[in-house]
């Protein structure tokens, strides 16, 4: 109660001081008080609960002399091989373990991201948590006498992983700048944040790629001089690679790739994963500003500020603009993986009666033959609060119906638009009432 009351004392003085606006009360970006309390708060994640799987003995981690723990946690967590990307710039964790010669090998799902080190002390996780953005985990590489743990950092992983580069969230990233021969990134040269927004001649900066993309530039595979870098490098040798056995040894890593596709889809889904976030933490932070507002000044509770209509339709409108794939780099040529991985992703999935699939990938134009993002049906988007859900889904609504024709949905014709549309009734059953109509 005391608070109500301190907070009442701060709500008039701010109401009464030149150029106030309402949202400047709460940032954004304060996540480790109410109603966030990111580090206080218990997650429910499928880390959080693999491990209490394994304290009740119903899972088993084998132990790998090599991998550690990895093998196992990939086989629990149902992250497929094929999906290994490998940087070798020094931007993580374990950066001392990290060159050209000894890249980070990265797993994923639609859940949880796994990292690997050659001997690392830990394996690195992060994991998609519907209440906390991503949650992050250590597990201890040497084998365990006991269950082995994966214990929970909110510390030195959030001096990167929750900035404006994330969404102002605790979430993930993906970088791309030029790397040099020991793995260190020449950071006067320049850093991108990747997702799908960027041009392909941009990304993959410090990462290893194997695949084809005909005629189209990128990054990838390239090492630079620490000398002056060049106005325009020449990155020939790095285009449509197969084979990385002549850069490192491969034989030490689980699959020999670093697939193109794969990476695609990690640069995609960190983006809306971040977003998703983004629109859960600022509904709830919204709401809970409200209502302290509304106790303080006495209104009527459940008194609807214009400030939290702002930030939901602020925040659900930059979620539906990544679930659209607004802003989507073009591809010019098709691209092909090496890995497996396209095949591996687009299996058992959902599927309407004509066979159609959010799932099915394009990767001759466009990622994906039907441009909406496969993370409408991940666990995190299914957990949004229910203001948000309903902002987005009519938002949604609206763009597939062509009611919303702005230019940020100019790249989705009629026929991306009716194809979604009837996708999503097929194979999502918690729509509202009026999708299916």
């Amino acid at each position: 109660m005391n608070q109500i009351r301190t907070y009442g004392i701060l709500v008039a003085a701010l109401l009464s001081t030149p150029g106030y606006s309402a949202p400047a009360l709460m940032a954004q970006d304060d996540f480790e008080g109410p109603p966030i309390s990111y580090s206080e708060t218990t997650p429910d994640n499928c880390i959080s609960r693999l491990q209490d799987r394994l304290n009740k003995g119903e899972v088993v981690l084998e132990h790998d002399n090599h991998f550690g723990y990895v093998k196992a946690v990939l086989q629990a967590l149902n992250v497929p091989l094929e999906s290994q990307s490998l940087v070798f710039s020094k931007t993580s964790l374990q950066l001392r373990r990290i060159n050209p010669k000894t890249p980070r090998a990265i797993y994923f799902n639609s859940d949880v991201y796994i990292g690997f080190c050659q001997n690392g002390d830990v394996m690195e996780v992060s994991a998609v948590d519907p209440k906390l953005g991503t949650v992050f985990y250590t597990m201890d590489q040497k084998k365990s006498d006991g269950v082995p743990q994966f214990d929970r950092r909110t510390d030195n992983c959030l001096v990167c992983h929750s900035s404006s580069r994330t969404e102002g969230v605790p979430g993930h990233l993906v970088r791309s700048l030029l790397t040099d021969a020991g793995g260190q990134p020449l950071l006067a040269a320049g850093s991108k944040n990747v997702n799908h927004s960027t041009p392909i001649e941009e990304r993959w900066g410090g990462w290893y790629v194997t695949g084809l993309a005909g005629s189209q530039k990128h990054m990838g595979n390239l090492i630079m001089s620490r000398d002056e870098v060049p106005e325009k490098i020449d990155n020939t040798a790095g285009q449509n690679v197969t084979d990385l056995s002549d850069r490192f040894s491969v034989s030490q890593y689980l699959t020999p790739h670093s697939d193109i596709v794969a990476l695609m889809v990690l640069e995609h889904q960190v983006l809306v994963h971040n977003r998703i976030a983004r629109a859960s933490f600022a509904v709830r932070e919204a709401l809970h500003y409200e209502t302290m507002l509304n106790e303080a000044l006495k209104n009527p509770a459940g008194t609807r500020l214009e400030s939290t209509t702002r930030r939901i339709q602020s925040a659900g409108d930059r979620l539906v603009e990544a679930l659209l794939f607004s802003g989507e780099a073009k591809i010019t040529e098709e691209i092909k993986g090496t890995s497996g991985y396209a095949e591996i992703f687009a299996k058992n999935v959902p599927h309407d009666s004509t066979g159609r699939s959010l799932y099915d990938l394009d990767l001759k134009s466009r990622m994906f033959q039907y441009p909406c993002s496969y993370l409408v049906y991940s666990e995190a988007f299914n957990a949004l609060p229910a203001d948000m859900k309903t902002y987005v889904w009519q938002k949604l609504w609206d763009v597939l119906n062509g009611k919303d024709t702005s230019g940020k949905y100019a790249h989705l014709t009629e026929a991306d638009r009716t194809a979604i549309l009837e996708i999503l009734r097929a194979t999502k059953t918690d729509l509202p009432d009026y999708w299916r109509s």
